[in-house]
């Protein structure tokens, strides 16, 4: 029997750091088109994330069609930080509405002026598809959006209780947040 000669095969090192620069690419562009915390609630009508940055907001324009950005943030937690100028010049610049309901993180639940206030902006139909966000997993964001299930959609309580979880994640919600959504009348 004769056993053949075989060479290994190596890798030329252009070729390991054309590789490297390959997948270096594909985690870049996954990162930037990955916006964070982002969840369809009601297609062409709500949408919730984290904060967007650099393309998200493209993205959002052109898949989702965004026409209003609602943001729950106090100006206080944007003001040393980039992405409100972002965000306002982008939404400027793009004809996309940007309105600011500031919700205390601390107590995250939404007054009743909130409430009617974010109803208003998705009551009307100028102002759809609505982006709700907050920062990562916000609790203001989850809130809001169970005020809209329950008062705009007639969602019953354990459908909003579910869908609020999906938007946070699958985190169980605390009674304090249970309580609130019950709460909440058509």
């Amino acid at each position: 029997m004769m056993i053949k000669n075989m060479k290994k095969k190596r890798f030329s090192p252009t070729g390991l750091i054309i590789t490297a620069m390959i997948i270096a690419a594909i985690v870049l562009l996954v990162k930037h088109f990955h916006i964070k915390n982002f969840h369809i609630v009601k297609p062409e009508v709500v949408y919730v994330s984290g904060q967007p940055r650099g393309l998200d907001y493209t993205r959002l324009l052109y898949k989702y069609h965004i026409a209003t950005i609602v943001n729950v943030r106090l100006i206080s937690e944007h003001r040393s930080h980039n992405w409100y100028n972002e965000e306002i010049t982008w939404a400027k610049n793009n004809g996309v509405n940007y309105i600011e309901l500031p919700i205390v993180k601390a107590n995250y639940f939404p007054n009743e002026k909130t409430q009617n206030q974010f109803l208003n902006i998705v009551g009307n139909k100028s102002n759809l598809p609505v982006l709700l966000h907050g920062s990562g997993d916000d609790k203001r964001v989850a809130m809001l959006t169970a005020v809209w299930m329950r008062k705009a959609q007639g969602y019953s309580t354990e459908r909003t209780i579910s869908e609020v979880e999906n938007i946070m994640d699958s985190r169980r919600l605390t009674e304090s947040e249970i309580g609130f959504i019950r709460a909440l009348a058509k």
